[in-house]
């Protein structure tokens, strides 16, 4: 993670002719491979998803239309029974991304969810290159070359392209070099309270949009600041700069405290909360060889050098190959052989909290190459603790990329300082950055045609068969796998039709196995039959007890029409829509065919 601020080469910096135009080429560069990543679903955003993550893009969307509708209505964006009615979900506990949703509300409405959703995760990659480029040139080394190689390397890493798989809060890196300016700004005189309210701020922004990303943030900081901190070298400015740094914390806290209170209440203590969380950490854990494995969205995967080690391919989050590696100690060893006293404590540090989170990122036992050694690990040990016990071990490599990120970019700092005699030298250390960031270059995300919001929820016909604010649940119901009905009311409330609310949803709640979270509510019998006929395409057994418990289910949810569409989106495996059909009009009768959809109405109790 971070170093000081204070640490710029003593090199003179570059004209600021150059720098200008050494600024510009970097910042097209960070846009061009935000394009290039993003590229497949910029010929027709509502037409096109991820292909191996299209649940979460349509959850995001959600999200966006959701946020603005709640601002725009005065509605609470933090808690809804718009999804899983009548429990309705606590948003604090999920990834809500208020702010992006409330600034990019009027986008929203005028070109709709799904392309605003790519604009977002086009923005989160380019402006993660600029912002991580604007912190190492302005503070960190005094080569614009090097300050490039590491934000781009950054920005562009195995990690940050597999979280392109649709996940706004984690490709919203900028964040990070934002607060890492923001915290070693306070060490700095008079700048406690400013800096205090600036830092709060920011931290405030970070929750709303990636939390677990400002979780693990804070805590690689930590690490880095304690290892710094007692380093006999750093011991005498620390002491100086501790009050002023400690009261800047001080106005830091009180600020965020303020801005976060009631999220923070709906967190721990507010309705539909739970422990832990909905995924297993023993198969999100990082696999020893994944770092130094290729990843599948790479030069080197499209050659076919990528592996399968992540538990999926959003969560390639080492994956730096062998030979970045290598490279990666052979900075550190240049770096440290020139260094001076003040400077290896700032190495010290970047290599701690470099080891300490590739370990952690190992999860509670070892894997190596896909197999359990069965060898206890320290993450084990702390997931009982709470707010860890939420977090998925294998996201904790995400720290490390920063970490090599930075050594890259002061190792070619000194390396431009080197007089002309050392060009042989230099050359050869160009060839081993060569080796190994080359087959790291990204390739476009995988993406595919998704189904279309249904005639029936465009041309607005849903609102005769569905009272206002009532409950409408298509089949199979909404879940992460089958997400349809998000996007059909995403486009709802986006184009301003008023509100329909659905049973079940794509969101972590309660009802896990000892207090922990699941990912949407417990299944009821008609959903479970529902998925049962989707899914394997078999129309299961029905009796008059099921169609009895069915239509309970269906009054228990307030539900006034089922809709089937007749292309079904399966985020995970082909819907079955014949079987669906069969299942349903066996538990609830002939259908009204409607538009484009097949149509049930449930009576009331």
């Amino acid at each position: 993670m971070p170093t000081s601020p204070t640490l710029v080469t003593d090199r003179s910096p570059e004209p600021a002719n150059r720098s200008w135009r050494a600024d510009l080429v970097v910042v097209l560069a960070a846009v061009a491979l935000a394009f290039w990543v993003t590229s497949g679903l910029w010929w027709n955003p509502d037409t096109r998803a991820i292909t191996v993550n299209s649940s979460d893009q349509a959850l995001f969307e959600w999200l966006l239309a959701f946020g603005g509708h709640a601002v725009s209505h005065g509605e609470n964006p933090f808690y809804t029974h718009l999804i899983n009615n009548p429990d309705g979900v606590n948003l604090a506990v999920n990834t809500s991304i208020t702010v992006y949703a409330v600034l990019f509300a009027p986008l929203t409405y005028l070109i709709g969810p799904p392309a605003t959703f790519l604009v977002i995760l086009t923005l989160n990659l380019a402006a993660t290159g600029v912002a991580w480029y604007w912190l190492l040139s302005r503070y960190l080394v005094g080569s614009r070359l090097a300050a490039a190689v590491g934000a781009l390397f950054i920005a562009y890493c195995p990690a940050m392209v597999s979280h392109a798989n649709a996940h706004l809060n984690w490709t919203a890196g900028w964040l990070v070099p934002l607060l890492i300016w923001g915290v070693f700004r306070l060490r700095r005189p008079g700048r406690a309270v400013r800096g205090g309210i600036v830092l709060g701020l920011l931290v405030a922004v970070a929750f709303s949009i990636a939390a677990e990303g400002l979780f693990f943030t804070a805590l690689a900081l930590a690490l880095f600041l304690l290892v710094w901190a007692l380093h006999p070298a750093r011991r005498a400015e620390v002491r100086a700069a501790l009050p002023r740094f400690a009261a800047g914390l001080g106005v830091t806290a009180l600020v965020a405290g303020a801005l976060l209170a009631y999220p923070l209440w709906l967190h721990f203590a507010g309705p539909q909360r739970f422990h832990g969380t909905g995924f297993d950490p023993l198969i999100h854990s990082e696999d020893i060889a994944a770092y130094g494995s290729y990843p599948r969205r790479s030069l080197a995967g499209w050659a076919g050098l990528g592996t399968s080690l992540a538990p999926n391919p959003t969560e390639e989050n080492s994956f730096f190959g062998i030979p970045l590696l290598l490279l990666t100690v052979a900075c550190f060893g240049l770096l440290w052989r020139r260094a001076d006293r003040a400077f290896r404590a700032t190495l010290t540090a970047l290599g701690v909290t470099a080891v300490v989170f590739a370990v952690l990122s190992w999860g509670p036992t070892a894997k190596w190459n896909g197999r359990r050694t069965g060898q206890l690990l320290p993450f084990g040990v702390l997931d009982n603790l709470p707010v860890i016990n939420a977090a998925l071990p294998s996201r904790l490599a995400l720290v490390v990329a920063p970490v090599i990120g930075l050594l890259l970019a002061h190792t070619v700092d000194r390396l431009r300082a080197r007089p002309p005699r050392h060009r042989v030298t230099t050359a050869a250390w160009a060839l081993g950055f060569a080796v190994a960031l080359v087959p790291l270059l990204p390739t476009p995300l995988l993406t595919s045609v998704r189904e279309p919001v249904p005639q029936f929820i465009t041309n607005g016909t849903w609102q005769q068969y569905v009272s206002p604010g009532g409950v409408l649940t298509p089949l199979p119901l909404t879940v992460d796998v089958t997400p349809d009905g998000q996007r059909w009311q995403a486009y709802a409330l986006a184009h301003r039709q008023g509100e329909f609310r659905i049973p079940a949803g794509f969101f972590l709640g309660p009802g896990g196995p000892e207090g922990r979270g699941r990912i949407g509510p417990v299944p009821r019998s008609f959903d479970s039959l529902m998925d049962q006929a989707g899914r394997t395409g078999l129309v299961p057994i029905i009796t008059e007890g099921s169609i009895r418990q069915s239509r309970e289910d269906l009054r228990y949810w307030h539900v006034e029409t089922v809709v089937l569409a007749d292309r079904v989106h399966g985020a995970k495996y082909d819907i079955n829509e014949e079987a669906l059909l069969r299942t349903a009009t066996g538990l609830l009768g002939p259908p009204q065919r409607v538009d484009d959809v097949w149509v049930w109405r449930v009576p009331p109790a």
